[in-house]
């Protein structure tokens, strides 16, 4: 089973984050989405946040919790955005289950192979030694010992929480997480393009989605469009929550 938080009432809006993300990641652009006729659906996918920690863990699992989600919830027809393995999911769950999805966003993140890249993240993490932890402060500062990069180290962070009184962990199950870095990466063939309308969003200081990545786009998605989100990483929606919020709800309500 799956934690979310739903926020509003009307069309479903499925949210994903990305790789050691959390749905809280999203509460701030989900929050103006429910203001605006959506049910907004942020989720937690497993081995994240508070949902279920499992040694299983690929993107055809991550599919069909998405999928059995869904169900449980009675949602159809929904418009599903993912963000880098929240997008590979998305697609996934648009490949497995295309009667599902109304409309797919994904958000920086081209459906081909890419290399394993978080080793010093994961290694960075693995450092933490909850038993010298106390507070906050101290696992961001045994962390910027790993991890310089300030933004970096507070969206870890936020899965920093208090097991008990007297002793902090992390909210994802790291050990798993750390040894599917490969599969992270990995895309299976869309043999058979997906005609659900789908908007590739880019951030243009990111280098997950280059000009070449736009003709494999449209092989394996038939009514695909690629937007760039100006002076944005890969972590686009945050450093430019107002373009990205535009650029996807003009897309859901074409």
């Amino acid at each position: 089973m799956l934690h979310s938080i739903i926020l509003g009432e009307g069309t479903p809006l499925v949210i994903l984050h990305g790789f050691l993300g959390m749905a809280d990641n999203w509460k701030t652009l989900g929050k103006e989405w429910s203001k605006h006729g959506y049910q907004v659906h942020l989720l937690d996918q497993r081995n994240h946040g508070r949902s279920l920690h499992s040694t299983e863990f690929n993107y055809t699992l991550l599919a069909n919790d998405i999928n059995d989600y869904c169900k449980e919830h009675d949602l159809s027809d929904i418009y599903l955005l993912g963000h880098s393995m929240g997008g590979k999911v998305a697609m996934k769950v648009a490949t497995d289950f295309p009667n599902l999805v109304k409309k797919l966003v994904v958000a920086d993140i081209a459906p081909k192979n890419y290399a394993p890249h978080h080793s010093d993240i994961i290694n960075g993490l693995k450092s933490i030694n909850f038993d010298e932890i106390k507070n906050r402060k101290e696992a961001d500062e045994q962390l910027s010992l790993r991890i310089p990069d300030f933004g970096t180290r507070q969206f870890l962070l936020k899965s920093l929480y208090r097991i008990d009184k007297n002793r902090y962990g992390w909210r994802f199950n790291l050990d798993v997480l750390g040894n599917s870095q490969q599969m992270i990466g990995t895309q299976e063939p869309i043999n058979t393009p997906i005609k659900i309308p789908t908007l590739f969003v880019r951030g243009a200081k990111s280098g997950y989605i280059n000009e070449n990545d736009f003709v494999i786009i449209e092989h394996a998605f038939a009514k695909a469009n690629l937007k760039t989100v100006p002076d944005a990483g890969h972590w686009l929606h945050a450093e430019q929550p107002e373009i990205f919020y535009r650029m996807v709800t003009d897309f859901l309500e074409d």
